[in-house]
């Protein structure tokens, strides 16, 4: 990436417009790289550090997520109570900046609306996060979790394939599942469950 920014920086007025696309798609494609390498990181470190229990304020946390990732043309709607866990933050934080990131990727406007809500059962919550975006066919819902499927152009910059499988690993971990409300046209919603009482506290 450095050596593609002094080309840009070094022989601007000398590059032809052809030369600049070249460029540009190489930009991309470093990007991509780079996204990917540092995904396959995140997916290998799962299960193997050591999680760190502490007071998490759900509300709180996907108020700093949506400022980091989502941009302002996006709205993020809280439709019911978030609770407060004693459980991992990053873990939990991984998710929800991977289920924010897709929503935003993914659309097919500028601008949308991302809902989130939870609902309470005896050993866990259950957590939807829903997008307005163009939704996802039936025959498609399982594979997205599997690492490296994606529904966009491999030359996509943005798109490694790797953040819902990501996202899987992480719950598979907490013993909780993920799964996916979905239409063509209608949107996606996922649905997670976290454990009231995570995995690690429960061995201590």
């Amino acid at each position: 990436m450095t050596v593609v920014k002094w080309i840009e920086d070094e022989l601007k007025a000398e590059l032809s417009d052809q030369m600049r696309q070249y460029l540009g798609m190489m930009k991309g494609r470093l990007t991509r790289l780079e996204d990917l390498i540092n995904g396959l990181l995140a997916y290998a470190r799962i299960g193997r550090t050591e999680q760190k229990l502490e007071e998490v304020a759900v509300q709180e946390l996907v108020d700093e997520v949506r400022e980091l990732v989502v941009p302002p043309t996006f709205q993020v709607n809280v439709t019911s109570p978030l609770p407060v866990l004693v459980t991992d933050r990053l873990s939990l934080q991984q998710i929800f900046t991977n289920l924010f990131s897709n929503a935003v990727k993914y659309h097919h406007q500028g601008q949308g609306t991302i809902t989130v809500s939870c609902t309470e059962a005896k050993k866990e919550y259950e957590f939807t996060v829903a997008d307005d975006g163009p939704g996802i066919a039936p025959e498609y819902h399982e594979k997205i979790f599997l690492i490296f499927q994606t529904l966009r152009d491999r030359n996509t910059a943005e798109s490694t394939g790797i953040g819902l499988s990501i996202v899987k690993k992480i719950l598979d971990e907490q013993k909780s599942s993920i799964r996916v409300s979905s239409e063509p046209g209608q949107g996606t919603a996922f649905i997670f469950t976290w454990p009231k009482v995570s995995v690690t506290e429960k061995a201590i």
